[in-house]
């Protein structure tokens, strides 16, 4: 549910199944939906406003691999307050009052746009803010909620990799059914994202979508989207570290504009379930870490 407090507590979740079924662990990163009152209180955008740029039930899609025996991390604030996906310190110093440190990304693609680790605009390009903010402000987002946020990630990511020998990462994210409203080109259904093949063996890009094309969703390979920071930086398959990131069409769930699940979206949801299953299927030994010749 999306509200505002004074304060994330619990900033993000974990949870675990009762018995783990494989090495998956799914991530929601851009879910959130706890605004808290100071952030609203410099804004200049309305809650509605905002809201443009969560990826709204998208953590709901996927809870329901819990109960299958696969973890599931989520965040509960929101994305444009900070964006753990991305690098720690991708930000603007025109939106900044004071010196950033020296070692912040600035020059970023995404710093450009406005959509660094503490965003400037949401989505359709509205400033979020009237004024510049504190560096202070961006540095506590990033210490208090960034940081603990990637080390829980990394921690279960480790945890799961140690008991299976390998660990499989599903970055889950919803996407706009359109680019823009002059936009009426259809999306695909699903959009993965291995970062071109480096971040997860090609099995599980083939096996995910093989299982998507057939239930029925059309589905494309690192078009428009092939995966953020965290697909990037977790797949490491050499080590048996594998990360692809999942956009979903926000059409085949909910209604856009009134922020409100459809009927589809059981159905949605279930088939997710059934993929997790299908990922937990894929023999461990295609997926633990690569050996040499020699050995």
């Amino acid at each position: 549910m999306t509200r505002s407090k004074d304060e994330l507590d619990p900033a993000f979740e974990i949870l675990e199944p009762a018995e783990w079924r494989g090495a998956v662990l799914f991530n929601s990163p851009h879910s959130g939906g706890v605004y808290p009152s100071e952030f609203l209180n410099v804004s200049r955008l309305d809650l509605a406003t905002l809201r443009r740029s969560e990826e709204s039930f998208v953590d709901e899609l996927v809870v329901g691999v819990v109960a299958r025996g696969y973890p599931l991390m989520r965040a509960h604030f929101p994305r444009c307050y900070v964006d753990v996906n991305r690098e720690p310190y991708e930000l603007d110093p025109r939106m900044f009052d004071g010196r950033l440190p020296s070692f912040a990304n600035t020059r970023s693609m995404r710093v450009a746009g406005g959509l660094g680790t503490v965003a400037r605009v949401i989505g359709d390009a509205q400033e979020i803010y009237d004024q510049r903010i504190s560096v202070d402000d961006a540095l506590r987002r990033i210490d208090s909620l960034y940081k603990p946020y990637h080390r829980a990630l990394r921690r279960l990511f480790t945890r799961m990799h140690r008991d299976f020998g390998t660990a499989l990462l599903i970055d889950c994210h919803s996407m706009p059914s359109a680019t823009g409203p002059k936009d009426d080109r259809p999306r695909a259904d699903i959009v993965l994202g291995d970062r071109y093949g480096t971040s997860c063996v090609v099995a599980v890009s083939e096996v995910i979508e093989t299982t998507l094309r057939g239930m029925g969703y059309k589905v494309s390979r690192n078009k428009p989207y092939a995966g953020g920071f965290i697909t990037e930086h977790y797949g490491n398959p050499a080590a048996g570290l594998h990360a692809i990131q999942l956009e979903i069409n926000r059409a085949l769930y909910m209604d856009e504009k009134r922020y409100e699940r459809r009927a589809s979206f059981a159905r949605l949801a279930s088939d997710l379930e059934a993929l997790a299953d299908a990922l937990a299927a894929i023999p461990l030994e295609e997926l633990r870490p690569y050996r040499s010749a020699a050995e």
